[in-house]
């Protein structure tokens, strides 16, 4: 099973850190965020597609070309239009039926939740969140699968968001790409959200995710590395 992961972005929240590195290459306890993402990949997968673009031959010469016997390919995004611009890049990489793990590495994540998530055919990885309005909300009928995402509502419908963790497959690309007014950019959650009124979509809530946006999130997350997470 492959596992496409975007890690093109600059992080400008993350300033001045970014300067020298993309955010996925900033370190948590001597790890960088990337690398603690890739360790909780479940054994299942065995090849590994990163999105790349911001500094990205510091990514490059830092994995080259596995992890840990895993493949690696690496998909240049030279603009940032958005996170499902980045997963269509990689297109043709991915076969026509074939399921993959579609992530963010920038954040801290549950080994023990992505393990459970890939058993389902297509799922996304959720959280209780106490201000929803910051992330993508998910609406959600009687039997836990997805009705629709919406990013950033000002009067959440739910207060469980979108960790950036799906199990996908080839039929997300038969969903054109739709320019979010809002934002400016392509967001993923509207191909979701288009493909769930189709498909059965599961979301499973996991034990730990830990969203890494300003360089104060780092004591944070050092904090929970330290304490086992």
């Amino acid at each position: 099973m492959k596992a496409v992961i975007l890690a093109a972005g600059e992080g400008r929240r993350m300033r001045p850190l970014t300067a020298e590195v993309p955010k996925p290459m900033i370190k948590i306890l001597g790890k960088p965020l990337l690398e603690r993402f890739l360790e909780v990949l479940p054994s299942e997968i065995d090849e590994i597609i990163l999105v790349v673009g911001y500094k990205k031959e510091v990514i490059q010469d830092y994995f080259s070309s596995e992890f840990k016997g895993r493949k690696i390919r690496y998909v240049l995004q030279d603009q940032q239009l958005g996170v499902a611009h980045a997963l269509f890049l990689c297109k043709d990489l991915v076969s026509d039926g074939e399921r993959f793990l579609y992530g963010y590495c920038d954040d801290l994540h549950s080994k023990k939740a992505i393990e459970e998530l890939i058993a389902y055919p297509l799922a996304a990885l959720a959280m209780e969140h106490e201000d929803p309005t910051h992330f993508g909300v998910f609406e959600l009928d009687s039997d836990g699968n997805l009705v629709n995402i919406e990013e950033k509502p000002k009067a959440p419908k739910s207060n469980l968001v979108a960790t950036g963790v799906y199990v996908l497959d080839s039929r997300i690309f038969g969903y054109d790409l739709l320019k979010d007014s809002t934002h400016g950019e392509y967001l993923i959650t509207d191909n979701i959200s288009r493909m769930a009124k189709d498909f059965k979509f599961k979301v499973l809530k996991t034990d730990f995710w830990l969203p890494i946006a300003y360089p104060k999130d780092i004591e944070r997350a050092e904090e929970a590395m330290r304490a086992g997470k």
